[in-house]
């Protein structure tokens, strides 16, 4: 009994050390450090880490000469399995009015010099019909005299949001820095690297009669948008800038979720690079030019793989008109759908014509703020994957294109991808 005695004392007394301060001189790193396990974004899918041949896999039909066949390394990523639909697009648009209202309500402007969402009390709900809350909430709306058949709705024009982001690259630059040699010794004054931009986010619904003349589309612009019919279906009339914006509020979104569940949070929503989107495109098929495989653009029935302009305008033979649903046809080897054809997409690079001469085989990428007075060729951004109204090329997962990043079009959408943390999911288990 002594002798257990003896034990206890000596088993207690390394518990009591343990719960010291010493470490024993080790380095065994810092301690109460939080658990993580990464968790799949909803509605996202995981693109492995790898490489491939990036360019075309077939020939250059129209003899653009904008690409050339490079081999690039790619980081792990999650990736959209759709184009963003009208609906969850919608989230955001609410999301901004709500704020707006909110604020209204609380006596602030719609429009000041920071973003005060962090305190709006979202429990609180809005009473849109009050006597009260009506007359405060009338400047959302569109005056009496610009009304169409008297009715009500939201002024499109004051839904403006307010985000903050941080050009990195710029702050990496050695003329930055206050002393080059130490790369830790930055400018003085790091708030000039953090960038305010003011958007309006309301998608042009005009973009299905103003992209077309001698073209009648009016009931696509007086529904496409709004209409629950169109819920599943890809947002368009979206600009390069508002799909971005989209990226930065759908990072808080997620981000203030994990925080109050006082967990880690993880990397930021994007655009995904041109060579990111063309990785993901392929399902890893090292030579597809199409993300279904190939050679050829329909099934062994006979039915068309994706939704484009087939033959000489024959628009209705592929399954559909406009566009589709988000999840039509079947999905790549990723399980990403729609990557060719439904609607263009978006992707964070500048489009440069020989962009690929240039640019680094790990992570390329060629980024490029074009501000509002630069010539219009410094405003083109790079989309991927063709279009309802586009022919079989540009259907290719090699295919470049371009549009301007203040254009908004009724056959371009986007989806979102988020950096995997760690090496390979692999790893993980």
């Amino acid at each position: 009994m002594k002798k257990l005695l003896i034990q206890a004392s000596a088993l207690a007394g390394l518990v009591f050390a343990s719960c010291g301060s010493t470490d024993r001189g080790e380095l065994i790193g810092v301690g109460d450090r939080p658990t993580w396990n990464q968790s799949e974004p909803y509605g996202m899918v995981y693109i492995p880490q790898g490489s491939y041949n990036m360019g075309p896999s077939d020939q250059d039909v129209p003899y653009a000469l904008v690409s050339q066949s490079k081999t690039v390394s790619i980081h792990a990523f999650y990736m959209d399995d759709t184009e963003i639909t009208n609906n969850e697009y919608r989230q955001f648009v609410n999301w901004v009015r709500d704020s707006l209202a909110h604020k209204l309500l609380a006596g602030e402007h719609l429009v000041d010099e920071g973003e005060e969402t962090e305190r709006i009390n979202w429990k609180t709900k809005i009473e849109w019909d009050t006597e009260e809350n009506a007359e405060t909430l009338s400047a959302l709306f569109l005056p009496e005299n610009e009304r169409y058949f008297k009715k009500k709705e939201l002024d499109p024009r004051k839904l403006m949001y307010t985000f903050d982001r941080i050009d990195l690259k710029e702050a990496a630059r050695k003329k930055e820095r206050a002393n080059p040699g130490n790369p830790s010794n930055f400018s003085k004054d790091r708030s000039k690297y953090v960038i305010r931009e003011v958007v309006n986010i309301f998608p042009d619904t005009l973009t299905w009669v103003h992209d077309y003349t001698f073209a009648y589309n009016d009931p696509m612009t007086q529904s496409y948008f709004w209409h629950p019919s169109y819920d599943d279906y890809p947002v368009v009339g979206v600009t390069w800038k508002q799909a971005r914006a989209f990226c930065y509020w759908r990072t808080k979104l997620y981000s203030d979720y994990f925080r109050s569940q006082s967990e880690a949070v993880m990397q930021d929503f994007r655009l995904p690079t041109e060579a990111e989107w063309e990785y993901a495109a392929r399902g890893g098929l090292s030579l597809s030019p199409y993300p279904w495989g190939g050679p050829y653009i329909r099934n062994s029935s006979g039915c068309f793989l994706g939704n484009f302009k087939p033959m000489r305008g024959i628009y209705t033979d592929d399954g559909g008109f406009y566009t589709v649903k988000a999840t039509s046809y079947w999905p790549n080897d990723y399980g990403l759908y729609c990557m060719s054809g439904n609607v263009s997409e978006w992707t964070s690079d500048a489009f440069d014509e020989n962009s690929y001469s240039f640019l680094h085989d790990l992570n390329p990428s060629y980024q490029y703020e074009a501000k509002d007075g630069d010539v219009p060729t410094l405003k083109r951004k790079v989309i991927r994957g063709g279009s309802w109204k586009d022919v079989g090329y540009y259907l290719q997962t090699g295919s470049r294109s371009y549009e301007y990043q203040d254009s908004a079009k009724c056959y371009i959408g986007f989806r979102c991808v988020m950096d995997y943390l760690g090496r390979d999911r692999a790893d993980a288990n």
